[in-house]
């Protein structure tokens, strides 16, 4: 994720968590409730965020079917969700904010539910086993309800604008338009088939499987996305767009939209995104996905968001630096992911390092300086006391993980020298590919490369709460 709230070096953007809805749907009869031992989890683990994500199952596809009226801000959705039962299942929970809920089965046989805030609980009709694949279809509608935090500048999920919608999830906002396993530690391959009115555009992940197709006033567009991708990173952002696709230099396919407030921004933002995304592949290994693109709309987020394929940027025309910040998370967060909040450093410490090096490779700035002069604050300045090696759940797009996570790098590529900094951001890619990884796999690769001990480099730089020596 990228901001435009910036200061001269840094990006910093304040979401907040997820609030629980009010409760709906239809409650499951008592003598339906299975044994505590069968349930799945209403949490997946992540002790910081403990009711996002659930337990006991693993999605490998999410089938959406999707029609929405802008004017009535209306929503109504089918979800088919293709799981493996990592345990014996006689319930399990799905992510969801609000929506009347039509129906629910599994594997075609009708299932009872409850809702508790953002829980659905599904009771299949027969408990499911430890490694049956299974799939739950859920039929729902409503208004869809972003998540609104005043306090933390937060406003993401799914936005309605004057003409559409536009979708950017990060954390957790998924589940404010679909029923998810609502976490980064579980990846899921997508098909979208979105039905929007005449004359406006539909756009998601990956890439159309066909031609729009347009019958009584509505128009259907399916995308799909082969590729495994977290829920925060899904799209079904529509309205009216002015398109420019195509191929970039090194031939992956490239699509940029642009409401028609940025028109003038099109070509400029379609050439800069395919040169970035080839550069990248020649600095941080092939390019993971099989196209490359953005979407400028007119909802002012004040943000980007770095959506599988497609980036987001809400509502201000994205200058080279952040479009480089989106692009890189292609790699360091969307083929590579956290599998714990707590180490978003991994993520948006790449992405902020990633525009020092743009700028360096077009001779605006080398990364050395953009570090002298971030590191000249004074020691009481702020970043020093959040170590951004642990992303704290109340403060997590916190500058400190994006700009002094940076930092960390090029104090890494001043010990090790570029050679073996370099050979390890292709091996960090390489080896991860479509994966989860975490902080302590990073240094392990960091050391087996450089062949140098580097434990007190990082614990200065990401796990100590004041401003690291430079001798660190």
């Amino acid at each position: 994720m990228g901001s435009i709230r910036r200061t001269a070096v840094s990006l910093t953007v304040l979401l907040a968590v997820l609030a629980c809805s009010p409760s709906n749907g239809s409650a499951a009869p008592t003598s339906a409730r299975p044994a505590a031992g069968d349930a799945g989890a209403p949490g997946i683990g992540d002790a910081d965020f403990p009711l996002d994500g659930n337990g006991g199952y693993d999605v490998a596809h999410y089938g959406l079917r999707l029609d929405y009226d802008p004017r009535k801000r209306h929503l109504n959705g089918a979800a088919a969700i293709q799981a493996r039962a990592t345990q014996r299942l006689s319930q399990f929970n799905l992510d969801l904010s609000g929506f009347d809920i039509g129906g629910v089965s599994v594997d075609d046989r009708e299932a009872t539910y409850s809702r508790s805030g953002d829980e659905l609980t599904v009771i299949p009709a027969a408990p499911l086993a430890e490694g049956d694949r299974f799939t739950v279809k859920i039929t729902y509608s409503g208004t869809p309800q972003p998540v609104k935090n005043a306090t933390n500048l937060g406003t993401y999920g799914w936005i309605p604008t004057s003409d559409g919608a536009f979708v950017a999830c990060e954390p957790n906002g998924a589940r404010t338009w679909f029923p998810a396993n609502d976490h980064p530690a579980d990846k899921a391959r997508f098909d979208f088939e979105i039905t929007v009115p005449r004359g406006l555009t539909a756009l998601a992940n990956g890439e159309l499987t066909g031609k729009p197709e347009t019958s009584g006033g509505k128009t259907t567009f399916t995308w799909r996305e082969r590729h495994p991708m977290v829920t925060y990173l899904a799209t079904a952002t529509l309205g009216r767009f002015e398109l420019r696709q195509g191929k970039t230099a090194g031939g992956l396919r490239n699509l940029v939209a642009v409401d028609p407030e940025f028109r003038s921004s099109l070509d400029r933002v379609y050439t800069t995104t395919g040169a970035i995304t080839d550069y990248w592949s020649t600095v941080f290994g092939a390019y993971p996905f099989s196209s490359t693109g953005g979407v400028v709309d007119n909802f002012p987020t004040g943000y980007a968001l770095e959506n599988q394929t497609k980036p987001m940027y809400g509502g201000f025309d994205p200058g080279e630096s952040i479009i480089a910040h989106e692009l890189a998370h292609q790699w360091f967060g969307n083929s590579l992911s956290i599998k714990r909040w707590r180490d978003l450093w991994l993520n948006e410490g790449f992405a902020t390092y990633a525009e020092w090096l743009w700028s360096e490779h077009t001779g605006k700035g080398r990364a050395q300086e953009t570090f002298d002069t971030t590191y000249a604050r004074g020691a009481d300045d702020p970043i020093w006391s959040y170590p951004p090696g642990r992303a704290r759940p109340t403060d997590l797009f916190n500058e400190s993980i994006y700009t002094r996570g940076a930092m960390t790098l090029h104090a890494l590529r001043v010990a090790i020298g570029d050679p073996a900094f370099f050979r390890l951001l292709k091996e960090w890619n390489a080896q991860h590919r479509y994966e989860h990884v975490s902080t302590a796999q990073f240094i392990a690769l960091a050391e087996k490369v450089s062949g140098k001990q580097l434990d007190k480099l990082f614990d200065a730089w990401l796990f100590q709460p004041r401003r690291p020596s430079l001798s660190s």
